[in-house]
């Protein structure tokens, strides 16, 4: 289905101080539609395609492809091919950022393939392109010929503190963003808010909802200008079918299921009650919806489409039934209360060998998680259009087959793996303490070894655990919690729901998942089946939200109260150290000489940033110290009172030299070799003896005088005291 050519048209509008112009009928002109949209120098092309649907679908089967081209930012791609490769976790979780907002603005029963692609076709390094392409995506389904009961528009705040206290930026910057505590990310429409992701540094409730609210401001200007593109070139909406089981059909099963169904939804336990539906839904079709195999051709493939009519009306009644018990008799399938969490059992140290380990179950959500702890070798460098960075925390989430009871082939993590991981890492990433002080690298991997509901937020509690077993030095404990929605059959009651099931997810209308501490939130994801929500409602949601985290950290520190005092003693030791950026060349040598040496005597990793930091690191605590001394007396002024650990490189008749660290000797004379009279130089030490010696002068050319002796007279000095 290719849309009729269309002209040349662009329109523009400033957004943020910043012209935001989209385009249409130029580019790609065999596609339903195409709008390209610029912001600053970003370019995004978004098409759609419509198609007819494939024979024997029956779901919407809408694909949304985002991919920045890396000639987008005049970089090459890196590898031995030279080109673009599969997408990226970056690329990945903006696909699903598009998809969330769009795909239920379709009618039900609507099964036409839709394809929307969006391509990076310039990058200025200053506006990212995730949200832009969101916006472009809206605006070519909104000129399509595809019923999509836009448009949306998405935006990003961020929240930058200035000398007049904070302030809220639309569509920051990336240099913006590496000043701000909050990275809101919003989608909506005319009705309402439909989208919404957060990442924030433990911000208030109540400042996150003004957040919205100013996002929600310019989302009505940017769907001012879609709009006025859909007035020039917007196409007409066409509805071929919609793949919808009939009255009649609908009428029998409701006869034939409805009170039985009633009746199985609120059986508590989940495999019971799956049961009990799924012996409903065989009756049904065996008995009253049989496949006819002796007849015609025709009457067979008559007896085919109504049993999937069926089966589509079963499902129906069973999410209506849902829906009834909760908003009207506030009756969940569980028998729990609205506001009520399922009982929650929370363990740590669970593995013996792993750096910190957690188990955590809330109802039938089970969740294992590990923690491990390593150096600056194992930071994630993550390389795209934007400027490359490497990553000290990361989270991986997943969920294989056995967590619901299924067989399925086992793969590699998908989309939902990829999202739910990155909501659970940047709601934890908010805890973590700087760098500075704390310098390992963090990986934690949340295992889903049982689900029903909010794994996502299983991972965050269960991987917050895992920090405080590890001894990580986390700022404060932070959990997380969904809320679910439901209405009647007419829209007119209203109740909302905590600690939701898979089930009301499935036939709820949405999820919405809220991360945080005592202090504030650290992140969010909505999922929303429903048209949208408006600000009071998700002012009630956040209020209840918090309401139910704060139960569950209480809960989580009667298992841990706190971070251990150390970490643990399979994870490697770690110290760091500035030295001078003049000494680096010193440290490192010509073509690395002096580095690798003292990694190869001691053992350990040496790490040296272009600031001057030293990360030095081993799972041999003394060896780690002793590395230590070496860089200390090779980069910084050598101190009266230090002792290293030397080694013996000339003996003369007076005396021995000791190299305290490469390019660094001291001389220690014959009367400070030991305690007592000493002959012969050789009678003490030789050369290439490694001796511990004290320096105790350092004169103004800057030599160094040891001593052997005064070491041994303080350990005798600590025997005695001893």
């Amino acid at each position: 289905m290719t849309a009729k050519p269309l002209g040349n048209v662009s329109i523009e509008r400033e957004i943020g101080g910043r012209t935001l112009t989209l385009q249409t009928g130029k580019v790609a002109r065999q596609a339903t539609s195409a709008v390209i949209a610029t912001y600053g120098d970003s370019t995004v092309l978004a098409t759609v395609v419509r198609d007819k649907p494939r024979e024997g679908l029956d779901f919407f089967p809408m694909q949304v492809d985002y991919r920045e081209k890396l000639s987008a930012g005049g970089k090459f791609p890196g590898g031995f091919r030279k080109r673009e490769g599969p997408p990226n976790e970056k690329e990945v979780l903006t696909m699903r950022m598009i998809d969330r907002p769009i795909r239920p603005l379709f009618p039900d029963g609507f099964i036409d393939e839709v394809q929307i692609q969006c391509w990076v076709m310039s990058h200025d390094a200053e506006n990212d392109t995730d949200v832009l392409a969101a916006t472009a995506a809206s605006a070519a389904l909104a000129i399509s010929n595809a019923p999509f009961d836009g448009p949306t528009a998405t935006v990003r705040v961020g929240r930058i503190h200035t000398d007049d206290g904070p302030v809220f930026v639309i569509n920051p910057t990336v240099s913006q963003m590496d000043f701000s505590d909050l990275d809101l990310v919003l989608a909506g429409h005319a009705d309402g808010i439909n989208m919404i992701e957060v990442g924030a540094a433990e911000v208030p409730d109540d400042d996150v909802h003004a957040a919205i609210e100013f996002g929600y401001e310019y989302i009505k200007q940017i769907l001012g200008l879609i709009e006025e593109l859909v007035g020039k070139v917007g196409q007409e909406k066409i509805i071929n079918s919609l793949a919808l089981p009939s009255d009649e059909v609908v009428a029998k099963v409701r006869e034939v299921c409805g009170e039985d169904m009633l009746e199985a939804r609120q059986i508590s336990g989940k495999q019971e009650r799956h049961n009990r539906v799924n012996e409903l839904r065989t009756k049904l079709l065996d008995e009253h919806f049989p496949i006819n195999e002796s007849g015609t051709y025709a009457e067979y493939a008559k007896s085919v489409k109504l049993r999937s009519e069926a089966k589509e009306a079963f499902r129906t009644l069973e999410k209506k039934t849902t829906r009834k018990l909760i908003a009207e008799k506030h009756r969940r399938a569980d028998g729990r209360a609205l506001k009520e969490i399922r009982a929650i059992e929370a363990e740590v140290g669970v593995f013996h060998r792993t750096h910190g380990s957690a188990f955590f179950q809330r109802g039938e959500t089970q969740s294992l998680v590990t923690c491990t702890l390593g150096t600056a070798r194992d930071e994630q460098i993550v390389d795209g259009l934007l400027p490359e960075y490497s990553k000290k925390f990361t989270l991986h989430y997943n969920f294989p087959p056995f967590c619901t009871g299924e067989a399925k082939r086992i793969m590699g993590p998908g989309r939902r793996e990829v999202g739910h991981g990155a909501l659970a890492e940047r709601s934890l990433m908010a805890i973590l303490p700087n760098p500075e002080d704390f310098p390992y690298t963090v990986r934690l991997v949340s295992d889903i070894t049982e689900s029903n509901g909010s794994s996502s937020m299983a991972s965050v509690c269960g991987g917050c655990l895992a920090l405080m077993d590890a001894g990580v030095p986390i700022t404060g404990t932070c959990a997380g919690i969904s809320v679910g929605r439901f209405t009647d059959e007419n829209g007119g009651s209203e109740v909302f729901v905590t600690d939701i099931l898979g089930e009301e997810d499935f036939f709820g209308d949405m999820d919405f998942k809220v991360s945080g501490t005592r202090e504030g939130i650290t992140g969010i994801q909505l999922d929303l089946k429903a048209r949208g929500l408006n600000l009071d409602q998700i002012k009630v949601i956040f209020a209840q939200a918090r309401e139910g985290r704060l139960e569950i950290i209480e809960t989580m520190e009667k298992c841990i109260a706190e971070p251990r005092a150390k970490i643990s003693p399979y994870a490697p030791m770690m110290v760091t150290l500035k030295i001078s950026v003049e000494k680096i060349g010193k440290l490192i040598g010509p073509g690395g000489k002096v580095i690798r040496a003292l990694q190869d005597k001691h053992e350990v990793n040496i790490d040296v940033e272009d600031d001057g930091t030293v990360m030095i690191s081993s799972s041999n605590g003394p060896a780690v110290e002793a590395a230590l001394a070496e860089v200390q007396a090779l980069c910084e002024e050598i101190k009266v009172g230090t002792v290293y650990d030397g080694k013996v490189v000339s003996v003369k008749d007076f005396g021995a030299f000791i190299e305290l660290a490469p390019g660094t000797d001291g001389m220690c004379h014959i009367s400070e070799l030991a305690d007592g009279f000493v002959k012969s130089v050789d009678e003490v030490v030789k050369i290439g003896d490694i001796v511990k010696v004290k320096v105790i002068m350092v004169d103004e050319q800057g030599r160094i005088k040891l001593s052997r002796k005064a070491v041994e007279m303080d350990k005798k000095a600590e025997t005695v005291e001893a």
